[in-house]
C-alpha cells in the first residue's frame, strides 16, 4: 500500500521566520512513553534520513505514565541529538505551561523551564518555543516580556502559541507590536479531517491574516484517520486505539473512512498519508505533526510529507469532512492522551 515513490519534500516556511521545516514534523510525545530509547533513535534515524527535520516535544511529556515525571521526550530526543551530532541539521520545537510543579506562563516559570529544556535536550538553543496553553492567571504583558528576553539572550529563535483562541492570539500579537517585544510565528492547534473547527472558524483567518503558520497537532485524529480503528472493537487495546473510540461512534465515521480509502488505493498509500497529505494542503498549515512507535509506522506516514492531491481528491474529502459531526456525546480519551498536547 505504500507504493507511492517519496520525492524530495519542499520545505515549508514557518511563519515570517528564516526557518524551513520538512512538511511533516516528527511528534515527540511517545519518546520515553510507549517508544523505549533504542527505538526512538530508530525512529529518529529514520525521520532523518527521510529528510525530515522538525521535532516536536515538550517539557511535560511524558508526565502522565507511571513513574515519569515530565521531560522524558527531551531527554530522549537531547541524547539523540548528542549522540549522532546533529543539532544544527533539525528545528526542534518544545513548549512551556504544562509541567507538574512548573506549570503556567509566570516570568519565573519560564526562566526556569527554559534552562531545564536546554540542558535535557543537550543544546544551546530551542528554534521554536511554544506557550503550551493559555495563562489566563499571569498579565500577558509579563509573558510576553519573559520570552522576547529569551529570544534577545539566543536561548530561544522564535515564538510560538499552542492550545490559544484567536481572541488571545490577537491580544498577544498587539502587545508585542506596540512593545516591540518578539512576536509568534506559529500556532499548535488540533486539527484534522474529523475536527475542523475551531481552527477553521476562529484561528484560521487570523493567521492568514498575521501571516502565521499552522503546525496542527493531532493530525491523525489520534489514529481515526489511520484507518486501523474502525469500530469499538479494533480500537480496544491500545493506548491510541482506545483514544480513537470518541470518532468510531459518530455518524459519518465510515463514509469519512472509505472516502480516505478510495484516495489512498488511488495513490497506493495509507489512508493516514492521505490524511495528513489533505492537512498540509489547508491554507496557513506549515507541517502537521504525528508520531511514530515503530519505523515501520513512520514509513506509513512519511509519502503524506511530499503527496499532492489533486483538486477532485480534496473536493471529496473535503464534502465528506464536513458531513461529519464534530462531536459526540459518548467522546472520551484517555487522560494521558488528552493532556499531552
Amino acid at each position: 500500500m505504500t507504493a507511492h515513490r517519496i520525492q524530495k519534500a519542499t520545505m515549508a516556511a514557518i511563519g515570517q521566520s528564516d526557518m524551513k521545516v520538512f512538511p511533516l514534523c516528527l511528534g515527540g510525545s511517545v519518546f520515553g512513553w510507549t517508544v523505549d530509547q533504542d527505538t526512538s533513535f530508530a525512529v529518529l534515524d529514520a525521520y532523518l534520513e527521510a529528510g525530515g527535520n522538525f521535532i516536536d516535544t515538550a517539557d511535560s511529556y511524558s508526565q502522565w505514565a507511571p513513574g515519569n515525571n515530565g521531560g522524558e521526550s527531551e531527554t530522549v530526543i537531547g541524547r539523540w541529538l548528542a549522540t549522532r551530532k546533529v543539532r544544527d541539521q533539525v528545528v526542534i520545537a518544545t513548549k512551556v505551561g504544562r509541567k507538574e510543579g512548573l506549570s503556567g506562563l509566570g516570568r519565573k516559570v519560564i526562566r526556569q523551564a527554559v534552562e531545564d529544556s536546554l540542558r535535557r535536550l543537550r543544546t544551546d538553543r530551542i528554534d521554536l518555543y511554544y506557550t503550551h496553553a493559555d495563562d489566563p492567571d499571569t498579565p500577558l504583558e509579563e509573558t510576553l516580556t519573559a520570552l522576547d528576553a529569551l529570544v534577545s539572550a539566543g536561548k530561544v529563535r522564535h515564538l510560538a502559541a499552542s492550545n490559544t483562541t484567536a481572541a488571545r492570539l490577537r491580544e498577544a500579537l498587539t502587545l508585542s507590536d506596540k512593545a516591540g517585544l518578539a512576536r509568534f510565528v506559529a500556532v499548535q492547534p488540533p486539527y484534522n479531517l474529523a475536527d475542523r473547527e475551531p481552527f477553521e472558524g476562529e484561528l484560521l483567518p487570523l493567521c492568514i491574516e498575521e501571516r502565521l503558520s499552522c503546525v496542527p497537532y493531532f493530525g491523525l485524529a489520534q489514529g481515526f484517520l489511520t484507518g486501523k480503528h474502525r469500530d469499538a472493537a479494533s480500537a480496544a487495546g491500545s493506548v491510541r486505539g482506545a483514544a480513537a473510540r470518541q470518532y468510531t461512534g459518530r455518524p459519518q465515521a465510515h463514509a469519512l473512512l472509505d472516502a480516505l480509502d478510495r484516495v489512498a488505493a488511488g495513490r497506493s498509500v495509507t489512508p493516514g498519508a492521505v490524511a495528513l497529505a489533505w492537512l498540509a494542503a489547508q491554507p496557513s498549515v506549515a507541517a502537521p505533526i504525528a508520531s511514530s512507535r515503530t519505523t515501520g509506522q513512520l514509513a506509513e506516514l512519511l509519502p503524506g510529507a511530499t503527496l499532492r492531491l489533486s483538486a477532485d481528491e480534496l473536493r471529496e474529502l473535503d464534502v465528506v469532512s464536513r458531513a461529519f459531526p464534530p462531536d459526540h456525546p459518548d467522546r472520551t480519551a484517555p487522560t494521558g492522551d488528552t493532556t499531552k498536547p
